[in-house]
């Protein structure tokens, strides 16, 4: 199917969809995986398939406080450290199959002019303004705290832990000088208030727009949106956009030489910013505005529930004081994935690191797993015996298996070649085609709605039904006694698993092209449409490979006790 257009001619419907951006401090782990970029990519891929004009961007948020915080703690520069881990995360990308169009960062001269300006065209429009602040000063080594460079206890839920910014317990955006005994991270004093002169953007002023857009959200997940009203119900306050800090864009405004943009404000900028620097590269400056400007174009914002309040409501007040560029479509945040019970912790290496994972294991069954597991209401455990049992049941047991067994009695029994099914199928045959039919607008459903685990279940639960068809017509007896029935059920198995290979394709990158291939297809998956295609009667047929391995059990008890090792 050409890329931009559908079945019909028309012009295809444009989706953007937006990653969140990671801080380039250190290595991803799977709970981040199936926070955001495991279902981006899903989305993204379906989207692909169904021949919509598709756009996946993202890029590693070089000038966030983390990486100032992992330099100083290394003793080298931020870039340093955000160029080492950006070359980790492409790494990743192409290992686990994240399929960017782009992935760039926020240390480029577009990303520099972009944000200028944004900056500008608010400071016009009267949406900033200047105001002296107060700001945590630490008198040991004499310098304005950023937000990350200030701990303390949350004002509003009392955990010990929250930062400067905001409380990753109760979810609450922060002022650092809320904070209950505050203390630098530097040198661990405790930090005097000092005043200093920076640019506020003035979100009050767009709080009732933002109420009546939000209002109207009724697509998005309840926790996104009730949290959203509820933050806009209390009201907005006017927030600092540029911070004392010698690493990040510079301010476009005579006067603030020694200051930067503020990264909270700049990194939400990189999806516009992407989107253009895609375009540069696409040979056609202008693409960029089929998907900010016309409003046709769903936009979807892949995040974490940390992140909600920066893409439910400042990201788009942005958007307002700007003028002319599409809202959010819609922002699936997910919550978070535990590891065997307990939130990932770098410190105490409690995670499961996906440069180690990828060295040692295939990246589809934890694709797999993280998809069966992934957070879309609440929080969720993955655990390595979990892993081992899905991997052995259902991805080798219910599909590999099926796969293998039905090519292997094929090319056993009718010269390696898909055979012809009679005239007239039996109900059961054709009642099984219709399903695999219906699958695919049932899994659509869900995919448009990015509730994922349930699109899994769809192709899986399909796996199981041609399982007990194949059990109830037993094929390798009826080939002794009945050719035509057992050429009937096996035509009737490849067709469905062709349909099955389609319908796991965004979720299983890697093997799915190779049940694909193995049918005898030709036309590459990826081409192939949001549908089944039938597998021809005389199809040669390859011999079948394994798609996935059978783990031992004792893998689990290994993984696990790997898990806080060397902390």
């Amino acid at each position: 199917m050409p890329e931009n257009e559908r079945d019909d001619g028309a012009r295809a419907p444009a989706v953007l969809v937006c990653v969140a951006w990671p801080y380039a401090n250190s290595p991803l782990h799977a709970g981040q995986i199936a926070g955001a970029y495991l279902p981006a990519d899903i989305v993204a891929r379906y989207h692909r398939m169904r021949g919509h004009r598709t756009l996946m961007v993202s890029g590693s948020d070089a000038h966030g406080t983390p990486v100032t915080v992992r330099a100083e703690q290394e003793g080298t520069t931020p870039e340093a450290v955000f160029l080492r881990y950006h070359e980790s995360f492409l790494d990743i990308w192409e290992r686990f199959g994240i399929s960017f169009d782009l992935f760039t960062s926020t240390d480029t001269e577009n990303h520099v002019a972009v944000t200028q300006d944004i900056f500008l065209r608010l400071k016009e429009r009267g949406y900033l303004s200047e105001a002296e602040q107060t700001l945590l000063f630490d008198p040991v080594v004499k310098r304005f705290l950023p937000d990350r460079y200030v701990e303390g206890t949350c004002p509003r839920c009392g955990d010990p832990g929250a930062r400067g910014d905001q409380c990753d317990h109760c979810g609450s955006t922060l002022d650092a000088l809320e904070l209950l005994s505050p203390r630098s991270r530097l040198s661990e004093a405790t930090p005097e208030p000092r005043s200093s002169t920076h640019f506020f953007l003035r979100l009050p002023a767009f709080t009732e727009r933002l109420l009546e857009w939000v209002e109207a959200q009724e697509h998005w997940r309840p926790a996104v949106r009730n949290f959203t009203l509820g933050q806009l119900r209390e009201g907005l306050r006017d927030r600092a956009i540029t911070r004392d800090i010698e690493w990040g864009i510079p301010v476009p405004v005579e006067g603030y030489e020694q200051k930067r943009i503020y990264v909270w404000f700049e990194a939400v900028i990189g999806y516009l910013s992407a989107t253009r620097e895609w375009a540069q590269g696409s040979g056609d400056p202008d693409a960029w505005k089929a998907f900010w400007l016309d409003p046709g174009c769903r936009t979807i914002y892949f995040q974490g529930k940390d992140n909600v309040p920066f893409h439910t409501m400042i990201w788009p007040a942005m958007l307002l004081g700007y003028g002319d560029l599409n809202l959010p479509y819609d922002v699936p945040a997910n919550q978070y994935v535990t590891i065997s019970g307990s939130k990932a912790s770098s410190s105490r290496n409690w995670a499961v690191w996906m440069p180690d994972y990828l060295d040692r294991h295939d990246p589809d069954p934890l694709r797999y797993v993280l998809t069966a597991v992934m957070p879309e209401t609440s929080d969720s455990d993955f655990s390595w015996g979990d892993y081992v049992r899905r991997v052995n049941d259902e991805l080798v047991g219910r599909w590999g298996n099926l796969v293998n067994r039905v090519l292997t009695i094929t090319r056993r029994h009718f010269d390696e070649r898909v055979p012809a099914p009679p005239a007239a199928l039996q109900p059961e045959s054709s009642d099984l085609l219709a399903r695999a039919d219906a699958a695919f607008e049932e899994a659509a459903g869900h995919l448009e709605a990015v509730r994922l685990r349930a699109a899994l279940g769809v192709p899986m639960a399909l796996c199981g039904e041609v399982n007990r068809y194949l059990e109830e017509r037993a094929p390798w007896v009826a080939v002794r006694e009945d050719r035509e029935h057992a050429a009937e059920t096996l035509h009737t198995a490849l067709n469905v698993i062709s349909a099955l290979a389609t319908l796991l394709d965004p979720f299983l990158p890697f093997t799915s092209p190779e049940a694909w291939r193995m049918l005898g297809h030709e036309e590459p998956l990826e081409r192939a449409g949001w549908r089944r295609r039938e597998v021809a009667p005389g199809t040669p047929l390859p011999e079948p490979r394994p798609l996935f391995r059978k783990l031992d059990p004792a893998l689990a008890d290994e993984e696990e006790a790997r898990l806080g090792a060397g902390s």
